[in-house]
């Protein structure tokens, strides 16, 4: 089971580069509500990611995990609408380069999902970390009230076990020294199930992004419900 595991999340942080091998540019990302309201005053969450967070493969962007979460929200009468900032292909420096465009919209709830294409690269951890904090310093910069959540990942030990290990530490530790909540990973319970991921093994169906959304939600819920 283990090497099961191991080989489908090698599979998953490969395909999360394959899927987006375009260089991000602020032209190409889609910055959308997943319940669009133009009039609405609900405070907006803003989820920053890839692939995973952008729906790769669904047949509706709602469908993806912030689109779950937009609907766990709004079952707990919460005031909140999520907007969807994922990108297919992203890194950590591409995110790096695009987040101030990003940030010209108002944002209380910033969550990072961002990394895992990084691991594929065997880009170093201190690059990848560097970028992240520059994001999270941005985030801060611009709104310094917003509630910040960290989404962790993992890469497979046939990236070298030190590097593995070093990279898996990079989102704790950056959420513990931002004062972030922390998702430790966002695709526990679904990784290496085919029945919860696409034809491709790799991203999840409609039914695993329902699985990830919870993952997220039973950290977020928290965050929202938190006063400070």
């Amino acid at each position: 089971m283990y090497k099961l595991k191991v080989a489908s999340l090698a599979i998953i942080v490969l395909a999360l580069s394959a899927c987006g091998g375009k260089n991000s540019s602020t032209s190409e990302s889609t910055t959308v509500a997943t319940k669009p309201d133009s009039t609405s005053s609900a405070k907006p969450i803003l989820f920053f990611g890839d692939s995973l967070t952008a729906g790769y493969g669904l047949d509706d962007q709602s469908q993806a995990f912030p689109g779950v979460v937009q609907t766990k929200i709004d079952a707990a009468n919460l005031h909140y609408k999520v907007i969807n900032a994922g990108v297919s292909g992203e890194t950590s420096a591409g995110g790096r380069g695009r987040i101030n465009w990003i940030l010209k919209q108002k944002v209380d709830v910033f969550v990072l999902e961002l990394g895992a294409n990084d691991g594929l690269r065997g880009i170093p951890v201190t690059e990848t970390t560097d970028n992240l904090q520059a994001i999270i310093d941005a985030v801060k910069a611009k709104y310094p009230n917003a509630k910040l959540v960290m989404v962790g990942m993992m890469v497979p030990p046939n990236m070298g076990n030190i590097y593995a290990y070093s990279f898996k530490a990079i989102f704790p530790e950056l959420a513990a020294k931002n004062k972030m909540a922390l998702v430790p990973f966002l695709l526990k319970d679904v990784a290496g199930n085919p029945s919860l991921n696409q034809k491709d093994g790799i991203h999840p169906t409609a039914e695993g992004a329902k699985i990830v959304g919870q993952n997220v939600w039973d950290v977020l819920q928290s965050v929202l419900l938190s006063k400070n």
